[in-house]
């Protein structure tokens, strides 16, 4: 089993990339004109941070959804 400094390493780690990558994305979503962002705030901070990369992905999963 993983210790706790390592666990907490491994979130800090996916939550640092997951935002990253959301503002990436919502910069490229912007540059083409859709207005499908993500807010970066706590609730996508800790979603990346538990799923990494396929909880950005949900985010962007949902943001699509909820328009319609």
């Amino acid at each position: 089993m993983k210790k706790g400094a390592e666990l907490a390493l491994n979130f800090m780690l996916r939550l640092v990339f997951g935002m990253i990558a959301i503002f990436l994305i919502n910069g490229y979503l912007q540059e083409k004109g859709l207005d499908a962002c993500v807010g970066i705030n706590a609730l996508s901070a800790l979603t990346s941070g538990f799923l990494g990369l396929p909880g950005v992905a949900l985010l962007y999963g949902v943001r699509v959804y909820l328009m319609g």
